[in-house]
């Protein structure tokens, strides 16, 4: 039985260059970046070649570039330590509904510490509205949070414009958006979109996992999250991971040098996965917007059939998706990003599944889930 993994966006698998690369990295050059002899100056080199290809990938300086463990340490360090360090200015922040867990979180325990979060809607295509971040930004704004595009139905979000409408409101607000499922297919620009603060990870775009950055704009000086020593121009204490740090280089340098072909190799299975469905008969809607989505996350309301028996059914004949978010995945509470696109009474919340495509995705994989995929539906709704 072939096994196929169609959760991509949850995490993808490494690509062989970059385990490859990653592995030599750890046999030849564990030397500690910040010592001065050959061994450290070494790892240093790497370190800052490193930096300088993750700033360029998004339009930044070199200097604006701190590494962090992965998406979860960025949005905790951006979220958190804004609000720590602008309490004096102000105490409130805005977010929405939709966001990442790494997002939410980090709100929900600074309205602990007696910080204000207004939490905007979203409409049914999981897209927040430009005109209602204008209409909630105050004077005592200092942090707006909207992610670049949603983990679970794909949806984007108009990033240029609210990073526009931000940067010419009245309110003493940065702008953060947590770009970790966008990086790698979207052309991401912070200075264009007035974007502040960035999060990325490794591990979504076939690097290593437990690496990341944290794009912070040069005018921007937050202290570290974690305390210790003075690495990342004293922004992030501990020792960095120089084989996880280099191949996570290499992973964007493979995913500029094939974006246009992978992007367009998306959408044909995109489409050609929908065409065949509707061929096949199942009875389904595609969450999220219909133009403006990432190509490789599809999220489908399988009508009248349980999500969580089709994912299992699915899985005992070797494919692989998910219902949503892997870090809610074991959970008994549902989604939070469809109950904010279509209230909790909507039967869509038990009833869709997400399918996402990446390194390694054939044609030839999506036809045999079309036609598991149909004899799974089929054969629980006589059930």
């Amino acid at each position: 039985m072939e096994r196929i993994y169609l959760d991509h966006a949850a995490t993808s698998p490494v690509h062989p260059e970059v385990a490859e690369l990653t592995y030599d990295m750890m046999k030849k050059h564990f030397g500690n970046a910040s010592s001065i002899h050959g061994f450290g100056r070494d790892s240093r080199r790497i370190l800052d070649q490193s930096r300088i290809v993750f700033a360029k990938s998004i339009n930044a300086k070199t200097s604006e570039i701190t590494i962090t463990s992965g998406g979860s340490e960025s949005d905790n360090t951006a979220i958190i330590e804004t609000a720590l360090s602008r309490k004096e200015i102000g105490k409130h922040l805005i977010t929405t509904a939709v966001e990442h867990h790494a997002v939410l979180k980090p709100m929900e325990y600074l309205e602990e510490l007696g910080f204000e979060v207004t939490y905007l809607p979203v409409d049914e295509t999981g897209k927040v509205d430009p005109a209602d971040v204008k209409a909630a930004l105050r004077k005592d704004t200092i942090l707006v949070s909207i992610m670049y595009a949603n983990n679970e139905v794909g949806t984007l979000m108009d990033i240029g414009t609210i990073g526009k409408i931000i940067k010419e409101s009245d309110s003493a607000a940065y702008f953060h958006t947590d770009a970790v499922q966008a990086y790698g297919s979207e052309d991401i620009d912070v200075k264009r979109d007035h974007i502040d603060l960035l999060s990325v990870s490794a591990h979504k775009i076939n690097g290593p996992k437990g690496i990341g950055f944290l794009y912070i704009n040069e005018d921007i000086h937050l202290p570290s999250l974690i305390r210790g020593g003075e690495q990342e121009m004293k922004r992030r204490a501990g020792t960095e991971n120089i084989p996880a740090i280099a191949g996570f280089k290499k992973a964007v340098e493979i995913m500029e040098a094939d974006r246009s072909a992978r992007l367009s190799s998306f959408e044909k299975m995109r489409v050609f996965l929908l065409e065949q469905l509707e061929k096949a008969g199942v009875d389904f809607e595609l969450n999220g917007s219909p133009d403006q989505h990432l190509e490789h996350i599809i999220s489908l309301w399988t009508k009248g059939v349980s999500a969580e028996q089709l994912i299992v059914s699915l899985d005992l004949v070797g494919i692989a998706l998910s219902a949503g978010s892997a870090c809610t995945a074991g959970n008994i509470d549902p989604s939070h990003v469809l109950i904010a696109m279509f209230g909790s009474d909507s039967p869509r919340i038990a009833e869709t599944i997400r399918i996402s495509f990446g390194l390694g995705t054939t044609m030839e994989q999506i036809e045999i889930l079309v036609e598991e995929l149909g004899k799974a539906v089929r054969r629980l709704k006589k059930t």
